[in-house]
């Protein structure tokens, strides 16, 4: 009687840190973006931020109970992947809004936090989000590691990809105000250019990071493979869309190292990338065969 009270209390206490961070989620969107469409307010920027801090450690709150009480790093089913996906955009957003200032940041992250929190907890049957017994594959040190880096790189490829996303989006609407600005204003499109390249630069940096911790993810994740199952790589579809997306983000990095292309044309590769990490990470799991699949669909 005594355990199955602590399991209630522990199931209780990780269901209020997954609802209570999902309806703060909800209000920093309204935050953030009333604080781009109206005014640059300081006063809601630190309440975004305040916001975001509570939303990382009731998730940090959540991963820790189920660490602790399941005796293995929370990362050996969907759900918990996805709030640690969840936990990690929302430590970049702290990280890089500290070091840049920027409001965009937690605008374009803030929703992604949102879907991937509302579909852990929403979505998925409740058979999925309770943990099980690992199966003999997943009893290595390698769980961590692996999976850890995969998802930190993941969240990073998809910040990056969502400010091209957001450089495309105004630079299109640059090229339409352009039309209508006279010459007198250079000042204002002088303006609008510095913000794109800010933004620019800022994804470049964001998937420059992120890359290196694909590679050494998907290098930690061939080892593994070998050693749970004789093979260094099988040609699994979770693998070869590793593969892919690694191949999309390089060629997004060599073009702009050789300066082969310049604004628009990279944008347009890394966000085919935000797409391909998207079907590597949820899609291939669903929707295919192999040793990675959740088998919701199937």
């Amino acid at each position: 009687m005594i355990n199955l009270n602590k399991y209630i209390n522990r199931i209780l206490m990780e269901n209020n840190c997954i609802n209570i961070s999902f309806a703060l989620f909800l209000v920093n969107l309204m935050i953030y973006w009333i604080n781009i469409a109206f005014k640059r307010s300081k006063v809601l920027y630190k309440l975004g931020t305040i916001i975001t801090i509570s939303i990382n450690l009731l998730l940090s709150t959540s991963l820790s109970l189920r660490w602790i009480y399941n005796g293995y790093f929370p990362l050996s089913n969907l759900y918990e992947s996805l709030i640690f996906l969840t936990w990690g955009l929302s430590l970049l957003q702290l990280i890089l809004e500290q070091q840049n200032k920027s409001p965009f940041i937690g605008s374009i992250t803030t929703p992604i936090g949102l879907f991937t929190i509302g579909f852990a907890s929403l979505s998925l049957p409740e058979n999925m989000k309770e943990a099980s017994p690992l199966v003999p594959a997943l009893r290595s040190n390698w769980l961590m590691m692996h999976v850890s880096i995969m998802m930190i790189s993941y969240a990073t490829l998809i910040l990056g990809s969502l400010l091209s996303i957001l450089f495309l989006v105004l630079y299109n609407i640059r090229n339409r105000a352009n039309h209508n600005i006279q010459s007198n204003n250079s000042t204002q499109q002088l303006s609008r250019i510095t913000l794109l390249q800010s933004i620019d630069n800022l994804s470049y940096r964001i998937i420059g990071l992120g890359f290196p911790l694909l590679t050494i993810g998907i290098i930690a994740g061939a080892v593994w493979a070998n050693e749970a199952w004789g093979s260094y790589w099988s040609w699994d579809p979770k693998e070869t869309w590793a593969l892919i997306t690694w191949l999309v983000f390089a060629a997004y990095l060599h073009s702009r190292l050789n300066k082969a292309w310049q604004g628009k044309k990279p944008a347009i590769l890394a966000s085919i990338g935000f797409v391909v990490v998207w079907i590597c990470y949820l899609g291939v799991n669903f929707l295919g065969q192999g040793l990675h699949s959740y088998g919701w669909f199937l």
